[in-house]
C-alpha cells in the first residue's frame, strides 16, 4: 500500500482499498500502523471518487522516517539524511586523503561522521531506520573485495554502524541516485568519473549487476592496446586516459581545471579533448554490447561536461554511424557529485516503500 501512495500520490482510504484490492477494514488497519510509525500522514478533506462525505488524504510523511546515505571517496567522506519523501534533510562532507589509507582509521572517521549526522537528524525529530554505503570498489556480502585506489582489499564494512546496513559499488549507487533523484528516466547507462571510472546500467528502473555483481567496470575497457599500465594489471585502460588523475595532472582540484578551461587555457582544453575522445571510444564498445538509449555522465565528468560533450559525441558518431545511424544521447547528470550518496540513502527508502512492515517493524 505504501508503494501505491509513493507511485501515484495521496489517496483517501477508500481509494486505496479500490486501488490495492484490499478491504476497507484492512486498509484502515494498515494506515493506522503507518501513521503510528510516522511513514504517512493524513490531511485535508478530499474526494477520491467515492460517494459520501470527503475522506482524508493519506500521503507519505517526511517528518519522522529517514535514511542514511554514506560514501567513501578518494578525497572525502560524505553523509546525507533523506526523508521518506526523498527530501534531503542533511548533507555533510569531510575532506580526507583516503588514497592508500589504513581502513581502520578511515572507517573510524566515518563512524564519527555517522554519529554526528544521525544526532543532528534526531534533533530534527527524524528516526534514521537504516543506511547504505557507497565505496569505490567491488563488493561481496558486505566485504569490500578490492578498491585499488584506496589500497584496500577484503575489508569488512557491513558492520560499520548499529543499523540495518547495505554496502554497494559507488557507480551502481550513483546510477540509482540519478534514477531516483535526477532525471527519473528508467533506462540509461550512467558513467561515474572519479579517480576510477565506473558505470551503472539501469534497465527498467533496476541496476544490472552481472553474475558476480562486477558489471560496470568501464574504466578497464582498453582504448589503446599496449598503452600505459593500469592499476588493474592491464594496459591502455580508459581510466589511464580519462580518470581524475589523467584530467587533473598537477592541478589540485576540478574547480581549478574548470577555471583554466573557462579562460581558454590550451593545455587544459587539449587534456579534455583527449579524455573525451578516449571516453567516447570506450562508450562505443558499451553501446555495441548493451545498446543503451541514453548515456549520463556524472562524477567529475558533470562539471567538465561542456568540454567533454563534443569529443565524446564525436567519437561515438564516427564509430557508430554505420550500424546505428543516430548514436545514443549523451547528457549530464542532474545529481552531480551527490549521486552516489543520494543513491545510498535512496536504497533504504526503496526498502521502506517495498516492505514497510519488515523495515519499520510493524
Amino acid at each position: 500500500m505504501l508503494a501505491t501512495i509513493h507511485r501515484s500520490g495521496p489517496h483517501t482510504r477508500a481509494a486505496l482499498a479500490e486501488r490495492t484490492g484490499l478491504t476497507k477494514t484492512t486498509v484502515s488497519s494498515l494506515v493506522a500502523d503507518l501513521l503510528e510509525a510516522g511513514a504517512v500522514t493524513e490531511s485535508g478533506a478530499v474526494r477520491g471518487g467515492e460517494r459520501g462525505r470527503p475522506g482524508m488524504a493519506v500521503s507519505l510523511s517526511g517528518h519522522r522516517v529517514a535514511a542514511l546515505g554514506l560514501e567513501v571517496n578518494i578525497d572525502y567522506l560524505a553523509a546525507c539524511v533523506v526523508d521518506l519523501t526523498r527530501t534531503v534533510r542533511l548533507r555533510r562532507t569531510v575532506s580526507a586523503g583516503n588514497r592508500n589509507s589504513d581502513p581502520a582509521l578511515i572507517l573510524a572517521g566515518l563512524r564519527d561522521l555517522v554519529k554526528q549526522t544521525t544526532a543532528e537528524a534526531e534533533a530534527e525529530g527524524l528516526r534514521v531506520i537504516g543506511g547504505a554505503l557507497a565505496v569505490p570498489g567491488t563488493v561481496e556480502d558486505g566485504v569490500l573485495r578490492s578498491a585499488p585506489h584506496l589500497g584496500w582489499r577484503d575489508v569488512r564494512v557491513a558492520d560499520l554502524v548499529d543499523l540495518p546496513f547495505a554496502v554497494d559499488n559507488e557507480a551502481n549507487l550513483a546510477a540509482l541516485g540519478e534514477l531516483w533523484f535526477g532525471s527519473g528516466e528508467t533506462d540509461f547507462l550512467y558513467v561515474s568519473g572519479e579517480i576510477g571510472i565506473g558505470a551503472g546500467l539501469v534497465v527498467g528502473g533496476t541496476v544490472f549487476r552481472g553474475t558476480f555483481g562486477l558489471a560496470g567496470e568501464l574504466g578497464h575497457v582498453v582504448v589503446v592496446p599496449d598503452g600505459p599500465g593500469c592499476r588493474c594489471g592491464g594496459r591502455g585502460c580508459l581510466e589511464v586516459y580519462a580518470g581524475q588523475d589523467a584530467l587533473l595532472g598537477e592541478l589540485a582540484s576540478v574547480p581549478e581545471l574548470t577555471a583554466r578551461l573557462e579562460s581558454g587555457d590550451q593545455e587544459a582544453l587539449e587534456t579534455c579533448e583527449r579524455a573525451g575522445h578516449a571516453l567516447g571510444v570506450a562508450l562505443t564498445s558499451a553501446v555495441h554490447l548493451l545498446d543503451p538509449g541514453r548515456i549520463v555522465l556524472g562524477g567529475i565528468f558533470a562539471p567538465l561536461f561542456p568540454w567533454l560533450e563534443s569529443p565524446v559525441a564525436g567519437a561515438l558518431a564516427a564509430r557508430l554511424a554505420q550500424m546505428r545511424g543516430t548514436p545514443p544521447a549523451v547528457v549530464v547528470s542532474r545529481t552531480g557529485a551527490d549521486a552516489a550518496v543520494l543513491g545510498a540513502a535512496g536504497l533504504v527508502i526503496q526498502q521502506v516503500i517495498a516492505e514497510p512492515a519488515r523495515v519499520l517493524g510493524l
